[in-house]
Protein backbone atom coordinates (compact mmCIF):
# COMPACT_ATOMS: atom_id res chain seq x y z
CA UNK A 1 0.00 0.00 0.00
CA UNK A 2 1.36 3.38 -0.98
CA UNK A 3 1.56 6.22 1.52
CA UNK A 4 1.91 8.76 -1.26
CA UNK A 5 -0.11 11.90 -0.68
CA UNK A 6 -2.82 12.77 -3.19
CA UNK A 7 -3.35 16.40 -4.05
CA UNK A 8 -5.17 18.59 -6.52
CA UNK A 9 -4.14 21.88 -8.04
CA UNK A 10 -5.82 24.44 -10.27
CA UNK A 11 -5.27 27.96 -11.57
CA UNK A 12 -7.69 30.85 -11.10
CA UNK A 13 -7.69 34.15 -13.00
CA UNK A 14 -9.17 36.98 -10.95
CA UNK A 15 -10.27 40.32 -12.40
CA UNK A 16 -9.50 43.45 -10.35
CA UNK A 17 -11.58 43.66 -7.12
CA UNK A 18 -12.96 40.12 -7.46
CA UNK A 19 -13.04 37.75 -4.49
CA UNK A 20 -12.37 34.01 -4.38
CA UNK A 21 -13.48 32.08 -1.27
CA UNK A 22 -11.75 29.03 0.22
CA UNK A 23 -14.18 27.69 2.87
CA UNK A 24 -11.50 25.72 4.79
CA UNK A 25 -7.92 26.90 4.31
CA UNK A 26 -6.24 24.14 6.36
CA UNK A 27 -3.50 22.71 4.17
CA UNK A 28 -4.52 24.67 1.09
CA UNK A 29 -1.69 26.55 -0.60
CA UNK A 30 -2.29 29.82 -2.45
CA UNK A 31 0.42 31.04 -4.82
CA UNK A 32 0.38 34.30 -6.75
CA UNK A 33 1.70 34.14 -10.33
CA UNK A 34 0.74 37.60 -11.54
CA UNK A 35 -0.90 40.70 -10.14
CA UNK A 36 -1.40 41.13 -6.41
CA UNK A 37 -3.87 39.53 -3.99
CA UNK A 38 -4.89 40.28 -0.41
CA UNK A 39 -5.75 37.30 1.81
CA UNK A 40 -8.16 37.60 4.72
CA UNK A 41 -8.61 34.73 7.17
CA UNK A 42 -11.62 34.60 9.49
CA UNK A 43 -10.71 35.81 13.00
CA UNK A 44 -7.11 36.60 12.01
CA UNK A 45 -5.88 40.20 12.38
CA UNK A 46 -3.03 39.85 9.84
CA UNK A 47 -3.00 41.51 6.45
CA UNK A 48 -1.44 39.08 3.97
CA UNK A 49 -0.60 40.44 0.53
CA UNK A 50 0.94 38.17 -2.10
CA UNK A 51 2.91 39.42 -5.10
CA UNK A 52 4.10 37.25 -8.00
CA UNK A 53 6.20 34.32 -6.77
CA UNK A 54 4.88 34.46 -3.19
CA UNK A 55 2.92 31.63 -1.54
CA UNK A 56 0.75 31.28 1.57
CA UNK A 57 -0.33 28.09 3.33
CA UNK A 58 -2.34 27.84 6.53
CA UNK A 59 -2.65 24.92 8.92
CA UNK A 60 -5.75 26.37 10.57
CA UNK A 61 -9.35 25.56 9.70
CA UNK A 62 -10.49 29.06 8.72
CA UNK A 63 -12.21 30.54 5.70
CA UNK A 64 -9.81 32.40 3.41
CA UNK A 65 -10.96 35.21 1.14
CA UNK A 66 -8.61 36.03 -1.75
CA UNK A 67 -9.21 39.59 -3.01
CA UNK A 68 -7.60 40.68 -6.27
CA UNK A 69 -6.01 44.10 -5.81
CA UNK A 70 -5.39 44.06 -9.58
CA UNK A 71 -5.98 41.49 -12.33
CA UNK A 72 -4.23 38.40 -10.94
CA UNK A 73 -3.54 34.73 -11.57
CA UNK A 74 -3.22 32.38 -8.60
CA UNK A 75 -2.75 28.65 -8.10
CA UNK A 76 -4.73 26.82 -5.43
CA UNK A 77 -3.18 23.57 -4.27
CA UNK A 78 -4.41 21.06 -1.76
CA UNK A 79 -1.82 19.57 0.57
CA UNK A 80 -2.92 17.36 3.46
CA UNK A 81 -2.54 18.91 6.92
CA UNK A 82 -0.08 16.99 9.10
CA UNK A 83 -2.85 15.81 11.44
CA UNK A 84 -5.05 14.30 8.69
CA UNK A 85 -4.41 10.63 7.77
CA UNK A 86 -3.57 10.20 4.09
CA UNK A 87 -5.85 7.16 3.65
CA UNK A 88 -8.92 9.24 4.52
CA UNK A 89 -8.16 11.99 1.98
CA UNK A 90 -9.78 12.44 -1.37
CA UNK A 91 -7.82 13.99 -4.23
CA UNK A 92 -10.98 16.02 -4.94
CA UNK A 93 -11.31 17.63 -1.48
CA UNK A 94 -11.33 21.12 -2.97
CA UNK A 95 -14.42 20.53 -5.13
CA UNK A 96 -16.93 19.48 -2.41
CA UNK A 97 -15.83 22.38 -0.22
CA UNK A 98 -17.44 24.76 -2.70
CA UNK A 99 -14.36 26.56 -3.96
CA UNK A 100 -15.69 29.12 -6.34
CA UNK A 101 -15.57 32.82 -7.02
CA UNK A 102 -17.30 34.54 -4.12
Amino acid sequence: MSTRSLSSRFHVSLPTRSIFAVPDGAGVGIECHSGSVWLTLDRDPRDIVLSPGERFESAEHRRVLVSALEASCITISDAPPAAMPVHRRSPWRLLPLGLSPA
